[in-house]
């Protein structure tokens, strides 16, 4: 039967998937990351959270498109709980406030129910941050339902054991002796034109359209899917996050992580040019093996990368094919991009990029005095 339907509709989708897929448009994400931020700081606790960060003692884990699905073969997640579930162990023990960054759960190609019964060791492992309120959980284009379904809370009681709101953005706020700084996070599907429109489309999208590509065995063609969406995609949020005032932007969307505007591949391109300059050939050599391996994954780099602002920051995906999970931490007064990775059959925390955050917003901050 479903052959059948395929048969029958699979032009007639391509089309629509085609026509309204996820275009990433600069000026509509920009308007839209640019309302989302106003919205939550004029009227906290409806759109987000606005939470205070003190530099020295604040903890976050911020972790982003887990997927979570039905333990079967279409399942991303399923390689990737071991690492996830240590990580959470991890900083349940350290006292870290976790931040769900969206697309959490696959609702895409499954029914909630499914996704609940399959998971039910990660969900307590998160409801450990909830007991201590230490957990904020944000959609995303694949479980977009949490932001129009109005049993959202109900179902959160019941796999967390207190009824949460899902946000659609956390800001993260400095104070500072004369203006905030601003960590702003939300997911990064702002401006899609399927997933955030009014309320009727991302209803039909959450309801109809995900579940019947899904059926149809349709590739969704978001920006996780395809590189070059990926590249452009960073690219516009990078360039929202330059034009503001005392801020930095973290998101995920892309599974791609990016550290001070910058992707692996950027960041190795650079340390390679570094090693050159102190004629360090051991490095070189260490650096130009590690490029030779990472360049296949991209299709393009900034030209002006070497010049780029530290405003933009993703956290990647915890659902890569080797089981690697990667994340952003905000702890010690340093940012961090760090990967989960099972060494010796155990998951294992591994810093990958670190920046201090006291130099880093006094760079910020000096790039807008006069």
């Amino acid at each position: 039967m479903r052959k059948l339907f395929r048969a029958i509709l699979l032009k007639p989708a391509l089309w629509i998937t085609n026509k309204y897929s996820s275009k990433p448009i600069p000026t509509k994400i920009s308007r839209a990351l640019s309302r989302l931020r106003r919205d939550i700081e004029k009227r906290p606790g409806k759109k987000g959270l606005i939470l205070p960060f003190d530099l020295a003692n604040s903890k976050f884990i911020i972790f982003s498109d887990q997927h979570k699905g039905a333990k079967n073969g279409a399942d991303d997640f399923m390689v990737c709980e071991p690492n996830y579930l240590g990580a959470l162990g991890y900083y349940d023990e350290q006292n870290f406030f976790l931040i769900s960054l969206g697309d959490s759960e696959e609702l895409w190609e499954n029914r909630w129910p499914v996704v609940k019964k399959n998971n039910e060791a990660t969900f307590e492992k998160e409801k450990r941050f909830v007991k201590k309120n230490a957990f904020a959980k944000v959609f995303g284009n694949h479980d977009l339902s949490w932001s129009i379904n109005p049993l959202t809370a109900i179902e959160m009681g019941k796999i967390y054991g207190r009824k949460i709101n899902v946000y659609e953005g956390v800001v993260l706020q400095i104070p500072g002796k004369e203006n905030h700084f601003t960590i702003f996070l939300t997911h990064g599907h702002q401006g899609d034109a399927r997933s955030d429109g009014s309320w009727f489309s991302k209803f039909f999208v959450a309801n109809v359209w995900a579940p019947l590509q899904a059926y149809l065995t349709i590739n969704p063609n978001t920006p996780a899917y395809s590189t070059t969406k990926k590249t452009l995609h960073n690219r516009i949020m990078y360039e929202w996050s330059a034009k503001q005032k005392n801020l930095m932007l973290i998101t995920g969307h892309t599974h791609q992580p990016v550290f001070e505007s910058l992707t692996e591949l950027e960041r190795l391109y650079r340390k390679l040019i570094q090693a050159r300059e102190q004629n360090n050939n051991e490095l070189i050599d260490e650096v130009e093996l590690r490029i030779r391996k990472v360049e296949p994954q991209f299709t393009a780099v900034s030209k002006d990368y070497l010049k780029m602002k530290s405003t933009y920051f993703n956290t990647g995906c915890c659902c890569f094919v080797d089981g690697d999970i990667t994340g952003i931490e905000i702890a010690g007064g340093c940012i961090r991009l760090i990967k989960w990775q099972k060494i010796n059959e155990k998951p294992a925390r591994i810093v990958l990029e670190e920046r201090s955050l006291v130099e880093l917003i006094n760079e910020l901050s000096s790039l807008h005095t006069s």
